[in-house]
């Protein structure tokens, strides 16, 4: 049986606790599709093609993760891989009651459909892209919790905004 999973997301940006659970997800499935949600809803900072890009340089050397975009809803583009499962992370106690509400509303659009919790590794469970964003908008080392290309990015978008 092919096991294929899809862990969807905005990743704006990408941090280490999301690439804790891409290389956990990976060890678990044959294949991991890491969507990329295309939402204005969200008012992203980087572009679809910079947040890829971000992706597929964290994920290289996990030969079993494809990184995509896609619009619409996750339910959706996890059939169009042929998957039956959503792989999410759970931080802190706070980000439960969202996760518990999109879980429930895709299984009542795609009831074949199963979410999977993962929690990233306890160093990883305070982050959040926002987060991140606010400490290097103030000048802070984001060294610990984003790899060194997303950090580099961060600051010259930033920049440009102050």
């Amino acid at each position: 049986m092919n096991k294929t999973a899809v862990y969807p997301g905005t990743f704006d940006p990408i941090t280490n606790g999301h690439i804790d659970i891409i290389k956990r997800a990976a060890r678990l499935y044959d294949t991991l599709y890491v969507g990329l949600a295309v939402s204005q809803e969200k008012k992203p900072l980087f572009t679809v093609k910079e947040r890829l890009g971000f992706i597929k340089q964290a994920a290289e050397g996990m030969p079993n993760v494809r990184v995509e975009f896609f619009k619409g809803l996750a339910v959706d583009y996890v059939r169009s891989k042929k998957s039956m499962v959503v792989v999410r992370g759970l931080r802190m106690i706070s980000d439960f009651e969202y996760e518990f509400q999109m879980a429930l509303t895709n299984r009542k659009l795609a009831d074949d459909i199963e979410t999977i919790f993962m929690m990233p590794h306890e160093k990883y469970a305070y982050l959040s892209s926002k987060l991140i964003k606010e400490i290097v908008y103030l000048g802070a080392d984001a060294s610990s919790f984003v790899p060194d290309f997303v950090e580099a990015a961060l600051r010259r978008k930033l920049k440009k905004h102050d």
